[in-house]
Formats: structure tokens, sequence, C-alpha cells
């Protein structure tokens, strides 16, 4: 349920009510998810417990070669009423055969506002309120627990545990012996080893205290990690606990943070929260008027959380900034996921240009320009590491489209004149033929891509030696990103330097045209091959019913012939749309997958083979409108299955996949950058 509770605070209240006995097990597949604006966050399940790797209150993002690192795991909550009896209300789960569900139990109300997680719990009549927030581009949070009682006290009692490790790394990673505890006054340092900076608190309130016990070591159950076939127990360790009495309307504070102790202290809690709501606030105002109310506003708060000033790559910033400008990337996805090109390329327009972060907008674009390398900018960067990995066929496409919807917006010249030489660059790489087998085929002039051991467009699962979908040849999309890009490119050298030159670019997208429409029709079908001169069907050409044919005439500048588009939206509409995305293959293929779920391989091998993608409602309703121009109150229905989604998986956010069939079963990443970024640029384009 979602109101706005005042001008500025957008109100999303998970449906929880002890009353209605709901089964406690859905505090543990729902998530909440809290940013920094640097690749760390906060993350658990509502019941506190953390049920995945990633999960913790402090996943700080450090340079590299660290990477972002799990900092502070859980606290375990006590508190001791009035008539000295202990609750312990934390919902932590220690095994698979012992689930505490005291958050069950005792939780009345899970709510975010503004974005910001908020837990309310009723024990025994005593009101305790409990929220978590990140200040904006620290390592830095505040787990804040306010007394709502009118008479009484409450003591409370809380245990940190900890496990000092890559946010990535198993679980079961071994933790063999005690961190140390450095105290000095009221700040407390927990130092590991291995160059990971300390971990530091400071705890505000009325009569706080860390005791210290010694140490105490324990296992953790992961139940997630179970049900995706990885290290599923793993050792945490706690050196005492937290502690504060508390009488009506007081707050107790719990900083955690791997920054300097004067930047730390620099900002009281009450302050952090102000801070934090105002710009939020801003974030609001500055978007659209048309995604400023409703579950869009939740949409542009869920946004902000993927575009991030990378801290890893400190040499990226010391560029930047010596030339006046500024770094910023977008997260793929939380958890795992780090800023990949072609998630960035599609997402940019719905994450900063329907917000209005148009600033950000042109430094991801400048950003992007310093990596290209061989005419291709990176398909991802790994995890801790400086240096990106260029095996895409199509992130380098999505650029050219990215630095459109850019221009279109911002009308920004010199960012063009900037760009330019290295697009040209880019384009004649591809003529001539670059890394991984991609480049033109002088025989019909097609772009064709594939090396053995590579996948290289966006259907890229890969398990071990095993490249699940290759699609090596002239696959569709590629091919429709190719002809958007050589008329773009037409237009701006025809703006900047001069018609002559531009006639290279429109005869090269003269002749992708006639050969696409020649050869990429799957006449017995009435849709587009997938892929042909490749290494599957008939003579090289794949007639798998994919959604990737729904970008011949989505983009800009559409390779299909316009006589052919209703034929292959219907064959979309009827076969491949769900309320939540597109499949990704047709129900009744021979290699179709019902459900992305098991370990790693199942997983994958059904990636991209049945499971439906969210950020592929875009394109779809793109391609919709070409067909029915006027038809916005059809195509805005497209959106209504995300509305409720919002409550489900990762609160306020959108997940990257779910399941191809009924009940569309969310999976993968709880946060996906282009599936929020899509919907929120197909709600601006409805809005008519």
């Amino acid at each position: 349920m979602r109101e706005l509770i005042s001008e500025h605070i957008i109100l999303n209240r998970m449906p929880w009510s002890k009353a209605d006995k709901p089964d406690p097990v859905l505090l543990l597949t729902r998530e909440w998810l809290v940013t920094n604006g640097l690749g760390g966050y906060a993350s658990a399940s509502v019941s506190g417990a953390c049920t995945r790797r990633y999960h913790g209150l402090l996943i700080a993002s450090l340079p590299a070669p660290l990477g972002r690192m799990v900092m502070l795991s859980h606290l375990s909550e006590e508190i001791a009423l009035s008539d000295e009896s202990v609750v312990d209300f934390s919902g932590e789960e220690l095994s698979e055969e012992h689930l505490d569900l005291h958050s069950a139990e005792f939780l009345s109300e899970f709510r975010l506002e503004a974005g910001l997680p908020i837990w309310r719990y009723d024990i025994r009549g005593c009101i305790l309120e409990k929220r978590v927030l990140m200040p904006h581009l620290q390592n830095t949070v505040h787990i804040s627990y306010r007394f709502l009682c009118k008479e009484g006290i409450m003591r409370l009692r809380l245990r940190p545990s900890m496990h000092l490790r890559p946010h990535e790394a198993p679980v079961s990673l071994p933790l063999e012996k005690p961190y140390r505890v450095n105290a000095q006054g009221d700040q407390y340092e927990i130092v590991g080893e291995n160059g990971i900076p300390p971990l530091r608190f400071s705890l505000r309130g009325p009569n706080v205290g860390f005791v210290l016990e010694g140490g105490k070591f324990k296992t953790v159950f992961y139940r997630v990690e179970q049900n995706r076939g990885y290290e599923f127990r793993g050792p945490v360790w706690s050196p005492g606990y937290l502690r504060t009495t508390l009488r009506p309307g007081e707050t107790f504070t719990v900083i955690a943070s791997t920054e300097r102790w004067d930047k730390i202290l620099a900002l009281e809690p009450d302050e952090a929260l102000l801070r934090e709501r105002e710009r939020r606030r801003k974030l609001v105002d500055a978007a659209r008027p048309e995604v400023r109310t409703g579950w869009p506003a939740e949409l542009v708060l869920a946004a902000d959380q993927f575009i991030i000033k990378p801290s890893s790559r400190v040499g990226d910033a010391a560029r930047a900034n010596a030339s006046g400008d500024d770094v910023r990337t977008i997260i793929a996805g939380y958890h795992w996921f780090t800023d990949w090109g072609r998630d960035t390329m599609i997402s940019l327009e719905g994450l900063t240009l329907v917000t209005g972060r148009h600033v950000e907008a042109g430094y991801i674009l400048r950003t992007f320009a310093h990596y290209i390398r061989d005419g291709l900018i990176p398909n991802m960067f790994p995890e801790g590491e400086q240096e990106g990995l260029y095996h895409t066929s199509d992130a380098t496409l999505w650029y050219f489209h990215a630095i459109e919807r850019y221009l279109s917006a911002t009308g920004d010249r010199g960012t063009l004149t900037h760009l330019l030489p290295k697009l040209l660059d880019i384009i004649e790489h591809h003529t001539r033929g670059t890394r991984f087998g991609i480049g033109v085929d002088p025989d019909d002039g097609l772009l064709r891509q594939g090396q053995d051991g590579y996948q290289l467009t966006w259907m890229d699962a890969k398990v071990g030696d095993w490249v699940v979908t290759p699609r090596r040849g002239k696959a569709v999309e590629i091919n429709a990103l190719w002809y958007n890009a050589l008329r773009l490119t037409e237009a701006w050298v025809r703006a900047e330097i001069g018609e002559q030159q531009a006639e290279k670019y429109a005869a090269l997208a003269a002749r992708v045209y006639d050969s696409f429409n020649k050869k990429f029709w799957y006449d017995a079908g009435g849709y587009l091959y997938d892929v042909i001169d490749g290494e599957s069907g008939e003579g090289g050409a794949d007639s798998s019913m994919r959604p990737n044919q729904l970008f011949s005439f989505s983009l800009t500048h559409p390779v299909l012939e316009p006589t052919r588009w209703k034929r292959v939206l219907d064959v979309v509409q009827h076969h491949l749309l769900t309320p939540v995305g597109l499949r990704s293959l047709v129900p009744g293929h021979a290699n179709f997958k019902s459900q992305y779920y098991g370990d790693l391989r199942a997983r994958d091998a059904a990636y991209h083979q049945g499971t439906v993608w969210a950020w592929l409602i875009g394109p779809f309703i793109d391609a919709w409108l070409r067909v029915y121009p006027d038809d916005y109150k059809t195509a805005r229905r497209f959106l209504e299955g995300f509305a409720a989604h919002l409550g489900d998986a990762c609160i306020g956010s959108i997940s990257e996949v779910f399941d191809a069939q009924e009940p569309f079963t969310p999976r993968g990443c709880v946060a996906q950058a282009w599936s929020v970024a899509e919907v929120l640029r197909c709600w601006l384009k409805t809005a008519k």
C-alpha cells in the first residue's frame, strides 16, 4: 500500500497484519535495500535475517583491489522490559533446523518512507521503531532505535556480528581467529587483516556502552545460498554487545563505518536523516512532473540506487577531475553486479534523463569514452579491478543509442563534439573487423560476431566452457543496433562535419537496410529469424521465436520495413508478453524452461530460454506505439503488473527476471537497473 504522507514523503507499506496471521516466511523472502552512491549498500530480509551471502548492514565499496566488502553482517537485538523479562526480536536465522521468527511475532509494520526502511515492533505493548540509512557518498550506516511508549523504560542490547570478506566470497570462507578490538573513549575499531580498513563504531544516545566479552563465534545459515547451490553455512564473530537504556521518545543510533573518524563524526544522526530526506526530496522534485507521484515516484528513488561514483576505480575520478569533469557509472543490479556497458547504456535514459539528472548522464557517457578500446566499450568491470572486459558485440552499439537520447534531452553539442571522433573510430573498427569476430560481412554489409568460448550478445549465459546461447553469426538485434548507429552517425556527421562526409554512413546504412529485409524475414512464421548465417538451424538460420526481433523497429531508426511491423508485434504479444516483461523464448520450444531456479548450471540453462525479463517491456511498448501511435492507453496498461511487484521481492524496486509461467515468481537480482529504467521511461512515454 502506498500513499503520500506529506508533500515530499512517499510511503510504501508492506502488507502485514498480525491479526490476519500472515505466513512469517514472507519476511524472509521480501528484502530491503539502502545504497550509498558509491556502490556500497545495506540489505537483508525484512525479518532481519541475512539469507544471502550479500546481505549485511554495511557492505562498503572500497578502492581496488578490495571492492565491495561485508563489514557488518547483523545486529542481534534484545530488549529487557520493565518487568525484567528479556525478548529477542532480531529475526536471526541460525540454522535450517532453528528458524527464529521473533520478528514475525512482534513486527507490527514495515514501510519505506522516501525509500528508507522503517520497522515498527510491538513487544508486549512496548513500541520500538527501527530505521536504517546510509549518508550519501559514505561507507557508513546508521541504525537507529526509537522508544515510542509514553512511559516506562527499555533496556536495549545489540550484539554485532561480522565476517570481513568480499561480498561475493563464499560464506564458508574461514574465520579462524578473533579480530582485534581497539577502544578509545566512546570510539571503537574492529581491525582485520589483508589491508581491510578497520570497522569503526560510534554510539549515539543515552547511557550507551560497548561491553567487550572477548569475542564469540557462531555459524549462520543462509537459506537463499542453499537454494542457489552455493555454500550456505558460514562463521561470524562478535566482540560483545552494545547497550543503552531508553526512556519515552529517546533514540539510540549505532554508526558503523570504514571512513575516517572526522568524517564519521561530522554528521549527528538527526542531521544525517534530515539531509538524506532533503536529498531524496530534491531527487523527486528534479524528475519529470509525470513521474513525481504514485508508484513511479518510488521508481525515481529506486533509480538513485544504481547511479554511483565508482570509488573502487580512483583513476577514473582523477582523470575526470583533472579536466574539470566528474565520473559516474551505473550498477547493473543488486546485489552482485558491477557496472556493465550494455546495462548502463540501455538504462541511461530512464535512470538519468527521465529523473532530471542530465549532468550525471553526461558524466556517464564521457566516463565510458575513456575506456574505448579497438572500437569497443567494456562489457563489464570485474569486482575490485581497474580495467574492464570487452567481450560484447552490442554494448558499444547501445552507446550510440544512449548518446542520441542524451542529445535529444539536453542539446549538449559540446559532448557530441568531444565524442564524435571516438564514434567514427568505432564505426571504422566495426567495418574493418575488431575483437571477438565482430565485423561487417563485405558480402552484405551486415554485422556478424562470434568467437568460440564467448557469449557476446545480451543473451550471455555461460557455465564453465558451456555458452548456453552463443548466437554466433548475424544476430537480429545486433544488426538493428548497427543500422541505428549508422543512421545516427550520418546525422551527427552531417551537422558537425558536412554533407559529403555523411554520405559514407548513409551508404553503409542503406546497404544494411536492404540486406536485413531480404535475409531476416522468416516467412513461414511471419516473424524474424533470431540469427542468420550462424551455426544452428537450416542454412545457419535460427528461427527461434525471441523478443530480440522487436529492436528492428523499436529504435529511433527502424531497420525493418513498416509493412512487417504489425506481424512481428502480434507474434511477440501473443507468445512472449507477460504482466512483468517478455519471455526470452517461446513456450513449446525444445529449449524452453519455465523456471529460473536451482544451482548455477540450472539457472543459466534457463536464463535466456524462456525466463521473463522486465526490461524488455521497454522495446515492446516502443514497438507498440510504432504500430499504434495514438494508443497510449493500452500501452500504459502493459505496465500495471509492476505496481504490485513493488511490494514483492525487494520492496520498492523491480527484479531482474521472473519465471516464464504463472505466478511469474521474481528471480535473479532483486533490484535491476534496466528493469527500473525501462518501466520508468515507459511510464513517461505513455503519459499522453
